[in-house]
C-alpha cells in the first residue's frame, strides 16, 4: 500500500467481525463478501478494511468510503445508526450507500411509495402495533387462512411471525413494534424468492432463494439455500422498473426482493439497499463490478488537473 492508496470501510458489527466472540450464524455470508470484495478493489488499487461500525469516528479517519456491509444488528438501534451514518458524511467520507438511502430504506414503508409509482407490491396493512383482534381483522381483508406480521424496520425475517386461523396469539398478545401484516403467500415455499443483484443500476445476477422443509423463511439462519436464477427478459424488467422508480439517484448497490403472486406475477417484497448480502457466490463478477464502480466514483470526485 502507498500512502496515496483510498481505504474503503466494509461496515460489519459486533457479531460479524472476523474473530468476534460470538458471530452469527450467518457470519460466514460477511466472510464470502469481504473475500469477494478484497482482490477486486485490490486490482483497482483500492485496500479494503473490515471496520465495526459502532467504532469511535477517529478509527474512520482515512477512509475514502464506506460501504455498509454486514451491520446486521443496525434495526435494533436505528437512530445510533444514523447519526454515525450523517457523522461519517460530515467528515468527507462517501458513504455506499448514503445516509439519504438508507432514512428512506431504512423503514419499510418506502413499499407505499413504490406502488404509488406502479411497483406490483403484496397487500399489506400498516399499524402502530398488532394484537389478536388486528389479525383477525386483516385475514378477513385479506380473505386469507394465513397472515405473516413483520417489523417496518427489521432485516433478515427477525422478528417475524406466522399466524393461521386454528392457531391464533393468545388473547394479551402485542407484537411490541410498528408493523406490516400481509397475507402468506404459498409460492414462497412452493418456488421460492427471487433476488435481483443490481449494481450501479446495471443488473448483476439474479437467484432462487428457497426454504427449508416445513420452513418458509429463505434465510440461510433457517436452513435456506440459494441458487442460479436466469430471469426472462419481462422478469428482469419488473426488477429493473423497481430501480428506475427510486425517488434519489442510483444506488451503488440493490437487491431487489421478488415472490411470485397465485397470479404468477412476481410481487415486489423489498427493495434492499442499507446492508444486503449480494450473494457472491451466485455472482462472480459482484466484487470486480462493486470495485469499478468505486473506482468511477471515487475518481468523479477528484478534481481535474
Amino acid at each position: 500500500m502507498t500512502p496515496s492508496t483510498p481505504i474503503i470501510a466494509f461496515l460489519a458489527c459486533e457479531t460479524t467481525l472476523p474473530g468476534a466472540g460470538e458471530r452469527r450464524g450467518d457470519a460466514y455470508e460477511s466472510d464470502l463478501m469481504t473475500d469477494a470484495l478484497s482482490k477486486a478493489m485490490a486490482d483497482h488499487g483500492l485496500e479494503l478494511r473490515i471496520v465495526d461500525w459502532e467504532a469511535d469516528l477517529a478509527e474512520f479517519d482515512g477512509l475514502s468510503l464506506a460501504l455498509l456491509g454486514s451491520s446486521w444488528n443496525y434495526q435494533d438501534k436505528p437512530q445510533e445508526f444514523i447519526a454515525k451514518l450523517d457523522a461519517l458524511e460530515a467528515r468527507g467520507i462517501q458513504l455506499c450507500n448514503s445516509a439519504e438511502i438508507v432514512r428512506w430504506n431504512a423503514r419499510k414503508t418506502y413499499l407505499r411509495e413504490l406502488a404509488d409509482k406502479g411497483a406490483a407490491t403484496i397487500p399489506t396493512i400498516w399499524l402502530d402495533d398488532v394484537n389478536v383482534d388486528d389479525v383477525m381483522a386483516a385475514m378477513d381483508s385479506f380473505g386469507c387462512e394465513k397472515l405473516v406480521v413483520k417489523r417496518q424496520i427489521g432485516a433478515g425475517a427477525e422478528g417475524q411471525m406466522i399466524f393461521a386461523r386454528e392457531h391464533m396469539p393468545d388473547a394479551g398478545w402485542r407484537f411490541g413494534h410498528k408493523a406490516m401484516l400481509q397475507p402468506f403467500l404459498p409460492t414462497i415455499q412452493s418456488e421460492g424468492e427471487f433476488s435481483f443483484i443490481f449494481i450501479q443500476g446495471d443488473l448483476s445476477h439474479a437467484l432462487r432463494k428457497n426454504a427449508a422443509e416445513g420452513e418458509y423463511r429463505i434465510q440461510s439462519l433457517y436452513g435456506g439455500t440459494e441458487s442460479e436464477y436466469s430471469p426472462s427478459d419481462e422478469e428482469a424488467a419488473q426488477a429493473q422498473n423497481i430501480i428506475a422508480a427510486l425517488p434519489f439517484d442510483t444506488p451503488l448497490y440493490a437487491r431487489i426482493d421478488m415472490v411470485r403472486g397465485e397470479d404468477s406475477q412476481l410481487l415486489l417484497m423489498e427493495a434492499e439497499m442499507i446492508e444486503p448480502y449480494l450473494y457472491p457466490e451466485q455472482g462472480p463478477e459482484l466484487g470486480p463490478r462493486i470495485a469499478s464502480a468505486i473506482a468511477n466514483r471515487l475518481a468523479e470526485k477528484v478534481p481535474a488537473s
